[in-house]
């Protein structure tokens, strides 16, 4: 998603008055903005800077909702609700058979042995290019089960 869309969409929500969702759309423009200074490009906030963001609010948002307490009704709900807006806004994320061609793939394309067992290796290959593709536990899930099948 661009910064822009993330914009247009916020500028929605405020419109048809849906606060909560504007509040969502404005947190993670923050983090996106906070991403961009970090990498020294705030005037250049690329689609990935925007999806990170996007998944790292995902992420902080499935946590809170994971520990808080289950009496707190208003909260688990406001958790909840936060997730499935995210949710609709976020990349699509690859599945365990897209990651097992992708590893297939990278591994002959970089002449890395399976029978090696060098887990670390392949992942150091396969990590940088799947960032806010794939779930980085489910990369590594997919990449044992290679290795111990060979």
């Amino acid at each position: 998603m661009t910064i822009e869309t993330l914009r247009e969409q916020m500028v929605t929500a405020m419109k048809v008055g849906n606060k909560f969702k504007k509040e969502v759309l404005s947190s993670i423009l923050s983090t996106a903005k906070n991403m961009a200074i970090e990498k020294g490009c705030k005037d250049n906030i690329s689609e990935e800077i925007v999806n990170t963001a996007i998944l790292k609010e995902l992420k902080t948002a499935t946590e809170m909702l994971d520990t808080c307490p289950s009496d707190r009704l208003e909260q688990l709900e406001e958790f909840t609700l936060r997730i499935e807006i995210l949710k609709e806004i976020a990349p699509t994320m690859m599945d365990k058979s897209e990651i097992e061609r992708y590893v297939i793939q990278l591994v002959e394309e970089n002449n890395i042995e399976l029978i090696t067992k060098n887990k670390g290796q392949i992942m150091k290959v396969i990590m940088p290019s799947l960032k806010g593709k794939a779930d980085g536990k489910l990369v590594n899930t997919v990449v044992q089960e290679m290795l111990k099948n060979g």
